[in-house]
């Protein structure tokens, strides 16, 4: 992997935290207080506060008829998800333990959808039994589901998950176009859809998602015009007519220099004109979005304390309690390519106007367990804690926590 320092001052411009005499506020809180609360480091903290904003925005610019669910792997902390099932329209589950935690949730089962390319047969019955809508990603998913349904006499409800020909301009993580795990080629769906009316399955709709974490509005415009045509060209073969239609989402939230925020306008107006469309075309469909990093990424920070300061050859580390056993995408190992910097800072040091070049690096005996790479931060001692931004998402789940025997993280909602 390569890495790519950053000596740029560091004090992120994250507008949804600040400061108040030389402490990061959370939630109305000084950092310092929360540590005290939670009991010990290192730890997660969300703001339910900034997590209803970026909804209550996100409303604002989408029009009515387009519901919103939460793709719960971007987050699946069950006190965060019990919290999202009553500010979202669904959420969309992608195995069958996060589908309890959904159901735990109370989230109306007509608004839970299943997608993943190795649904287990025991995941499958259970969807079935909880009455949830199933993305079939393979032929093999139809008969399984077929042989579910005459067992427990309930109607199995499926979508088909696409792959298009196309792919999200500009996504960090492209998930259609060319060959994928993912979904059923769009060639062969209308085979797949003949085989699903011969096998009486309850077909709802389709869902396609081509990439994720982008901040160019335009190409996730594109993205989502091209899946509406797609679903308007195979709702021709299908054996019912649609009732669901997913646009996917692909939302990014800005990590590193240089990048803004993405701007909401032109995607709730050309969202505004699909959906209007929809009316004609698809007068029984709900259009859906699917969004998970988008809702939650910038409402979190990961907060670990400096253990230890030493200085080798020249350059000076700051050793922290955690690392990429618990923040996995800070420390670049998360399929990143080339290593950049999240935002970070030190909490406890804020209006400092002492700073210094320093690489943070975590407990672990890696040379990969590096948090922040020659940045410039407030200088720090041992007992200081060390904030990362834009750390909502992809945060503990996503990440090795056994590794090495360290101690797990723990999680607050705050």
């Amino acid at each position: 992997m390569t890495t790519q320092s950053n000596t740029a001052p560091s004090h992120a411009a994250m507008n949804q935290f600040h400061a108040e005499a030389n402490q990061l506020i959370v939630a109305g809180m000084p950092l310092e207080r929360l540590a005290a609360r939670v009991g010990q480091t290192p730890f997660y903290a969300y703001d339910r506060g900034a997590i209803h904003s970026r909804i209550a925005e996100l409303r604002s610019a989408l029009p009515d008829t387009v519901k919103l669910h939460f793709a719960m792997k971007a987050n699946p902390m069950p006190a965060l998800v019990g919290f999202m099932a009553g500010l979202v329209d669904g959420i969309d589950v992608a195995s069958g333990g996060e589908l309890k935690i959904a159901l735990d949730a109370g989230t109306n089962p007509q608004e839970i959808s299943f997608a993943g390319p190795g649904k287990q047969d025991s995941e499958l019955r259970k969807a079935v039994a909880a009455g949830i809508l199933i993305n079939i990603e393979s032929f093999r998913e139809i008969d399984v589901l077929a042989e579910i349904s005459n067992e427990l006499k309930l109607p199995a409800r499926v979508a088909v998950r696409v792959n298009p020909d196309f792919e999200l301009k500009g996504s960090g993580m492209k998930m259609g176009g060319g060959p994928k795990q993912f979904g059923v080629d769009a060639e062969q769906v209308p085979e797949l859809l003949a085989r699903i009316g011969e096998r009486g399955l309850s077909f709802e709709g389709f869902h396609l998602f081509a990439g994720s974490q982008n901040l160019k509005a335009e190409s996730i415009c594109e993205a989502q015009q091209k899946s509406y045509e797609l679903a308007l060209a195979l709702a021709q073969h299908a054996p019912s007519p649609v009732l669901f239609l997913n646009l996917g989402g692909g939302f990014g939230i800005p990590y590193f220099p240089g990048e803004q925020r993405l701007d909401l306008s032109s995607i709730g107006e050309n969202l505004k004109q699909l959906a209007d469309r929809a009316k004609l075309e698809f007068p029984q469909a709900s259009l859906v979005i699917e969004l998970g990093r988008y809702l939650v990424g910038e409402a979190g920070i990961y907060v670990t304390k400096i253990l230890d300061r030493k200085i080798s050859r020249g350059q000076t580390y700051l050793i922290v309690d955690g690392g990429l056993n618990h923040h996995l995408s800070a420390s670049g190992n998360f399929g990143q390519i080339i290593r950049k910097n999240y935002p970070v800072t030190i909490g406890n040091r804020m209006n400092s106007t002492d700073d210094e070049i320093v690489s943070v690096v975590g407990p672990l005996c890696t040379p990969l367990d590096i948090l922040a790479d020659r940045m410039r931060l407030p200088a720090a001692r041992p007992g200081d804690l060390v904030v990362i931004f834009q750390s909502g998402a992809y945060g503990a789940s996503a990440s090795p926590q056994g590794f090495l025997g360290h101690p797990g993280v723990i999680e607050i909602l705050i």
